[in-house]
């Protein structure tokens, strides 16, 4: 696969600045439901589709952007799934968390077409994706692995090949959300303690920052958190009710395998909590108006 044309299906806060980023390199193909999200990427130079079906029929690699499991089993093999048309030797990349759950059905499924998964969750956000600085972790066989090399590398700064099987890379992406969402309620806790305390909380950040109590979630969700309480709240640039989905997907996999995870229980909690108030669609640093609904010094 020299110049695979590439087919990206969701074109939502990460899926269009990687669809825009690989339109750079490769030819690329875009779907979305939303047609505002067309628009957007065929002024980017991404080939307007107007149903998964055809921007898959002839694809090379299929990079998928999906929600959840769910999504990703009517995505592939729903009334409109895109399965059919995959021709064997095709890829399917898969960028979101899911969960191994069901993961091994669907790896068989798509085998019996003559077509790989590779497994690679990312982590970054929106800014990071259009520069291709993201962290990948990816489970593939070598073979499927050697056919997304390139389009991998466009997207990564940091690409880490976790094991040999489809699975590998949620495996480990579930370990990794784990301790993103245990950091950012800690981070909410952190922040609405010191505003209880009377603290200048700009200042508290920065000395934070400087310690050793310093992580990325406390300084990049922290100012985001402070922005909460304001009338627009921040920039959604990672939603509450994704961090709903992930840490269930971490606690599942706990409970599967009959280990205690007391601390990931309580963070799911929180994010439950905030999703149940209405707070689901903003930025998930917003978990802190749960712990404090306002704050008490400005």
């Amino acid at each position: 696969m020299s110049t695979p044309t590439i087919a990206v299906l969701g074109l939502g806060a990460m899926g269009l600045p990687m669809a825009t980023r690989l339109a750079g390199e490769f030819p690329v193909r875009g779907f979305d439901i939303n047609p505002a999200r067309l628009d957007l990427a065929a002024d980017a130079g991404i080939v307007r589709c107007d149903s998964a079906a055809e921007a898959t029929d002839g694809s090379d690699a299929v990079l998928l952007a999906v929600r959840d499991s769910a999504q990703l089993e009517d995505v592939l093999f729903g009334d409109s799934g895109i399965a059919p048309s995959l021709g064997a030797g095709a890829i399917v990349i898969l960028t979101s968390t899911v969960g191994t759950d069901g993961l091994a059905g669907v790896v068989s499924r798509l085998g019996e077409l003559g077509v790989d998964l590779v497994d690679a969750p990312l982590s970054g956000g929106p800014a990071r994706a259009g520069a291709g600085d993201l962290l990948i972790v990816v489970g593939a066989t070598p073979e499927a692995l050697a056919k997304a090399q390139p389009i991998l590398d466009r997207l990564a700064s940091t690409l880490t090949v976790v094991g040999d099987r489809p699975g590998d890379g949620q495996a480990l992406k579930t370990v990794n959300q784990l301790l993103c969402g245990v950091h950012i309620a800690a981070a909410a806790e952190a922040l609405a303690l010191a505003d209880a305390l009377g603290l200048d909380t700009d200042r508290t950040l920065e000395a934070l920052g400087a310690g050793a109590a310093a992580s990325f979630m406390l300084m990049n969700r922290g100012p985001r958190a402070l922005q909460a309480y304001d009338p627009e709240g921040a920039e959604v640039l990672s939603r509450l009710d994704i961090f709903v989905k992930d840490m269930g997907i971490v606690n599942k996999a706990a409970r599967a395998h009959h280990l205690a995870t007391p601390v990931a229980a309580a963070a799911e909690g929180l994010f439950l909590i905030g999703e149940a108030q209405g707070l689901g669609e903003r930025d998930d640093s917003a978990v802190i108006r749960v712990i404090a609904p306002q704050r008490r010094n400005s």
